[in-house]
């Protein structure tokens, strides 16, 4: 059966006014949030605002805000470290969920290994010999 409209939150389906009705604010808020771009819905093919359930809840949210004393500016802040959260949080489990679809690596033997041998350079210092040579410089 294939999807309807309303079931998709993201559908542009609402009115201003019957935005403005059913959260009983004005409408004049609801064009004041687009304005400051706290909120951008859709538009029809006439211009005027069309509303999906996620931009409501969106405006509820940002309404329940407003009551607590936050301003339009640090409402849109918060808005946009929300998104932020909540993409850091999906790459996380997408992170998560390769480390667990991937076989572990290889684990290293626990015997003690030798240290790898230094490759030679050509700045090498000259080995000390066991038997000091005589001083040429000396007279004995």
């Amino acid at each position: 059966m294939p999807e309807l409209p309303f079931d998709d939150e993201h559908a542009p389906l609402y009115s201003l006014g019957q935005v403005a009705e059913m959260l009983q604010v004005r409408q004049a808020y609801l064009r004041r949030l687009d304005e400051h771009d706290v909120i951008s819905p859709s538009r029809s093919s006439g211009g005027q605002r069309r509303y999906s359930r996620a931009d409501i809840m969106t405006v509820r949210h940002v309404t329940d805000l407003a009551d607590q004393g936050m301003t339009l500016i640090a409402i849109r802040r918060i808005l946009e470290l929300e998104r932020e959260l909540a993409d850091a949080r999906r790459q996380l489990q997408e992170a998560q969920g390769h480390l667990t679809n991937t076989p572990p690596p290889p684990q290293e033997d626990t015997e003690r290994r030798d240290p790898p041998e230094r490759p030679a350079s050509h700045h090498t210092l000259p080995q000390a010999s066991p038997t000091p040579s005589p001083d040429p410089l000396s007279r004995r």
